[in-house]
């Protein structure tokens, strides 16, 4: 088993800035891909970013260019820096693992990000 935990959620203004940050524990051995999903009221969860151990990554369309995904294999964590932020944003942020970016088997709690206007 895995075990996840986010941090870095929160409240900003339009335009502003966030830093999400994930740890894993546990069986990181299997862990290939690890990313960012979020889930907004009413919509289906998403992937907003992944990341492999190569460091090859994949981004939505809606994010490019304004969120930057990095990792520290030595810590095992996954950052998600978010920039130029948009209330179209907000959403409930995941963090997610597994051995492939289709492959996903782990999930964090879950952090709010809220991007007001």
């Amino acid at each position: 088993q895995v075990q996840l935990v986010e941090s870095g959620g929160g409240l900003v203004q339009a335009g502003g800035s966030l830093r999400l940050s994930c740890a894993a524990s546990g069986s990181i051995f299997s862990i290939n891909a690890m990313g960012w999903y979020r889930q907004a009221p009413g919509k289906q969860r998403e992937l907003v970013a992944v990341i492999l151990l190569s460091s090859a990554t994949n981004y939505a369309e809606s994010v490019k260019g304004r969120f930057t995904i990095s990792r520290d294999n030595a810590r095992h964590t996954v950052y998600l820096q978010m920039s130029s932020l948009k209330p179209e944003d907000t959403a409930v942020y995941y963090c997610a693992a597994g051995p492939s970016a289709s492959g996903i088997r782990y999930w964090g709690q879950g952090t709010q990000v809220t991007v007001s206007s």
